[in-house]
């Protein structure tokens, strides 16, 4: 990354603006002002996550860029996170976007304010900008919106095709341990004791609420913008990355939203495309700067002619567990998938062109899924990209094609259509788009999951007819995916996916009768387009006190699976505030061969924080199991002051299975 110390304008900085809500609650703001600049538009981000010392990093890089180009940036801390006032109560809740819409009017009217605000922000952030957007507030004009959705519940972390994440339960966790931890006292004072004992001593039970919610219900459709695209008037720049959970965002926007709306996907994970791996990164500041200007400014920098989609479509390469860079090709689209269509039948068990005799079983196997990696790569934690498919492919019922006579390149969504059975009244089914390659590796290119007992829709629960053949589709993660001649394309097919999924109680038998692929594929359209190499303000030189350790192990003791993950980030110290932090999560899943139902999960995290020889410390755990028909949920959270022990709580519930 180019990193850029010279801009347009000097760049001065405050720690703590105070922002008035009207309950009386005061919001904190680190503020970012171009010197000289007169009244600008205002670019605001708004958070859970710590602007003092949990996004410190990433904000050096990023808003004292864009604030250098004429931009006042401001990064709020929502309310009962950092050093912002009052209580936090859950995800996107009608308090959350209540404040945000409060915030966007208070900065339009700043002296230092044009009255124009734009909304940008990765995951929560990107959510929250959509969420905000849809409330229309007058001043809000435009929305980068990165790593998001539209659908709270069938395209998040907590949820997907109707079946539960394994992430849904460490989600919970990491919130949990991320609001545990208290504000700086060189900003809020002697009473930053007394602050945080509040919130632990509120702190929601969010593992329990995420885990009841097992149907799309209207706390699920509350932030979820696919209710009524229509209501977001503001410009909107949508950016996914094909190594993330959070890939599908950019198609369903460029092709719903009535508002000017344009669509960027590259290699990357959860992260920046400035910053994601794997590369090849982009200066996507310049790219927010161009959006910032044409719709903040009014100033024409061509923004309204980009292809309506730009997608980086990723040569196939032997699969890795990480990858500093992935071969491609950038290409603009007028639409968010390729205009042609090649499609397969499900035939024996092979893929044709004439669909043929189908009468397959696949039952459940547990280790089936320890091949998929993390739901979104954040890189924290080791090996988090999907490994070679080979081990699950083996436990899986497959469909290949014959070897391509020509190369293909997807562009969108691949769907399977399937008629099968089930032996028991609850089931799932995960499908699996593989590349086979010459060299005998089997690389994911795209997966989707269904609850079975959703086939009717998520926001009811039918019961599979035993033994009754039913007709159903799964619709599989948006892709762009080169396969060259001499390779061949696999559907996969199991019951279970564990640990990405959790699986039914019951060992399942499915039977596929008939079936067939759809694939969209370029067919000649498309330019290529291109982007600048990164660039960024100077970074935070941290001092660094211990190293980072980073493991991953799947062993199997006994008939006992286990997979467990430690990530510690070490401890280190941030130069400009003089806080230390420290942060370290271990999350171990466990399954019994032959009993679904054993599946288990523990995530655990660590975190430190303080200044000198002042620290506190806090330990946030949250562990899921099942029982017949029930989930059981417990969590506990600990704080202490230096060694001394200053809060401890225990939850347990007993969630029954819808």
């Amino acid at each position: 990354m180019q990193i850029v110390t010279e801009f347009p304008f000097d760049v001065v900085e405050e720690a703590d603006l105070r922002i008035p809500l009207s309950d009386g609650v005061e919001l904190s703001a680190r503020v970012w002002f171009p010197v000289g600049a007169g009244p600008v538009p205002v670019v605001l981000e708004y958070l859970p996550y710590r602007k003092r010392d949990g996004t410190a990093a990433r904000d050096a890089g990023t808003h004292p860029y864009l604030a250098g180009h004429g931009y006042v940036c401001v990064r709020v801390d929502m309310r009962g996170c950092g050093e912002s006032e009052g209580l936090f109560e859950d995800e996107y809740s009608p308090q959350e976007l209540a404040d945000g819409v409060e915030v966007v009017n208070w900065l339009s009217a700043q002296e230092w304010c044009s009255g124009a605000v734009g909304m940008m922000g990765i995951s929560w952030g990107g959510f929250n900008s959509l969420q905000i957007a849809a409330l229309a507030p007058e001043p809000l004009k435009a929305v980068i919106s990165l790593c998001s959705t539209v659908d709270r519940f069938a395209d998040d972390i907590h949820y997907k095709g109707g079946v539960m994440l394994g992430e849904n339960p460490g989600w919970a966790a990491t919130a949990l341990s991320w609001f545990s931890v208290p504000p700086d006292p060189e900003l809020v004072g002697d009473g930053w004791r007394d602050i945080w004992l509040e919130r632990l001593e509120n702190t929601p039970f969010l593992a329990e609420r995420w885990v009841s919610r097992q149907v799309r219900d209207d706390y699920w459709a509350h932030g979820s913008v696919c209710e009524d695209y229509s209501s977001i008037k503001a410009a909107v720049l949508t950016v996914g990355g094909w190594h993330d959970g959070y890939r599908n965002t950019p198609a369903h926007l460029v092709e719903n939203l009535d508002a000017p709306v344009k669509g960027i996907v590259g290699p990357w994970n959860h992260k920046y495309p400035h910053i994601g791996v794997p590369g090849p990164q982009i200066d996507f500041l310049g790219e927010m700067l161009r959006w910032w200007d044409h719709w903040l400014k009014g100033i024409d920098r061509g923004v309204d002619r980009d292809p309506a989609y730009r997608a980086y479509v990723m040569d196939s390469v032997a699969p890795e567990v990480s990858f500093e860079t992935r071969t491609g090709r950038w290409v603009g689209l007028d639409q968010a998938n390729g205009s042609g269509v090649r499609a397969w039948a499900f035939t024996g068990e092979g893929l044709a062109d004439v669909a043929g005799d189908v009468d397959r079983s696949v039952g459940t196997d547990v280790a089936c899924g320890q091949g998929t990696g993390e739901y979104f790569p954040f890189g924290f934690g080791p090996g988090e990209l999907p490994d070679d498919q080979q081990g699950d492919d083996a436990k899986s019922m497959c469909f290949d094609s014959a070897a391509l006579r020509e190369e293909l390149e997807i562009v969108g969504a691949c769907t399977v259509a399937m008629t099968l059975a089930s032996d028991q009244p609850r089931a799932q089914v995960a499908v699996r788009l593989t590349d086979l390659r010459p060299d005998g590796t089997s690389a994911l290119i795209a997966h989707g999951f269904l609850n079975l007992r959703h086939r009717d829709g998520h926001d009811r629960v039918v019961d599979m007819p035993v033994g009754e053949a039913v007709n159903v589709e799964v619709v599989l993660d948006q892709a762009a995916y080169r396969l060259p001649a001499g390779h061949r394309l696999r559907v996969a097919i199991s019951p279970s996916y564990f640990p990405f999924v959790w699986p039914e109680e019951e060992p399942v038998t499915l039977t596929v009768t008939a079936g067939a692929l759809r694939v969209p594929v370029l067919d000649g359209e498309g330019v290529d387009v291109a982007f600048d190499p990164a660039k960024g303000a100077v970074p935070i030189d941290f001092k660094r006190f211990t190293q980072r350790v980073e493991s991953k192990n799947v062993t199997l003791d006994g008939d006992v699976w286990r997979q467990e993950i430690i990530g510690d980030d070490g401890l280190i110290e941030n130069p400009k505030t003089g806080l230390k932090t420290a942060q370290k999560v271990h999350e171990v899943f466990e399954i019994t061969e032959g009993d679904p139902r054993s599946a288990r999960a523990k995530f655990a995290w660590e975190r430190s924080y303080g200044r000198g020889d002042w620290m506190v410390h806090t330990k946030s755990h949250v562990a899921l199991s099942s029982e017949d028909g029930v989930f059981v949920v417990a969590a506990k959270l600990e704080a202490f002051e230096g060694d001394e022990p200053l809060f401890e709580r225990d939850w347990r519930a007993v969630v029954p299975k819808v």
